[in-house]
């Protein structure tokens, strides 16, 4: 019993840094949320094989309600992008499935080392003091624009996270303010959190070895536990966003990626 009511602490503090995430940075909360998931599996002796599968799948799941939140609380503060949305959109949603397919095939060194990368070279990017450089004015859409949201998809479904590690770093590399990114971002996590949870769930079934209470490679408790209380942080991590200068988010932001990027490296090693 004790086991599991510090599990189950553990599941509802992970719920409440991923909500705050979620809303002050735009990001799903997954980057936080799978190495936890992942640990708490291992501690319940599920199988190495499936426990990654496991830990990205129920990040995907857990991060649908908690972009709705968020997004829906950045969206009253007009600063989402609508127009950006419905251009990048399809192909968010594709990349997204081609990324769980592709997931299920790489090892979880290649998978850890590559985000570590890009994380490192996105942080960089966001703490120096290039708040007056961009590629162009505008961010590109259409065909023309096309790899751009088809990556982002792509990667944060194999990684099990919401995409604002990638799109806002992106979008204020093409001019857009750094509380209109972050806004998008939250929405556009829900676009890739749909298709990876659905394409994980299917991946998963009839596997033996999964934990009680799966459905696919999401977990059912791990959902019920963590997903309330990232719906109830999310807005108040907006709050803080709004309230927050441009500067100082941008470097909050570059800071964030700093550390993701290096229990990522770590990981990739210890593996």
């Amino acid at each position: 019993m004790i086991e599991l009511l510090t599990l189950a602490l553990a599941m509802l503090i992970t719920g409440v840094v991923g909500g705050l995430l979620a809303g002050l940075l735009g990001v799903g909360g997954g980057i936080i949320i799978v190495p936890m998931l992942e640990a708490a599996l291992s501690f319940l002796q599920v199988d190495s094989t499936i426990r990654m599968h496991v830990a990205v799948g129920t990040s995907l799941a857990i991060i649908i309600p908690t972009s709705l939140s968020s997004s829906r609380a950045h969206f009253k503060r007009g600063s989402v992008d609508m127009t950006l949305v419905k251009s990048w959109a399809p192909w968010i949603f594709l990349g997204a499935l081609a990324g769980t397919y592709i997931a299920s095939m790489l090892s979880s060194r290649v998978l850890t080392g590559i985000f570590a990368v890009i994380a490192l070279v996105v942080a960089t990017r966001m703490m120096l003091p290039l708040s007056n450089y961009s590629l162009r004015r505008s961010i590109p859409q259409g065909i023309a624009g096309f790899p751009i949201p088809t990556c982002i998809g792509f990667l944060s479904s194999m990684m099990g996270i919401g995409g604002g590690s990638f799109s806002v770093p992106v979008m204020t590399l093409y001019g857009a303010p750094i509380h209109r990114a972050v806004g998008t971002a939250a929405l556009i996590g829900l676009i890739i959190a749909v298709p990876g949870t659905l394409g994980f769930m299917f991946a998963g079934l009839g596997n033996e070895l999964l934990p009680l209470g799966s459905f696919g490679y999401v977990n059912l408790v791990g959902l019920a536990l963590i997903a309330p209380t990232s719906v109830l942080a999310a807005p108040w991590g907006a709050k803080l966003a709004h309230a927050t200068g441009k500067r100082q988010l941008t470097l909050l932001f570059g800071i964030f990626l700093l550390l993701v990027s290096v229990r990522m490296f770590m990981s990739s090693f210890f593996l």
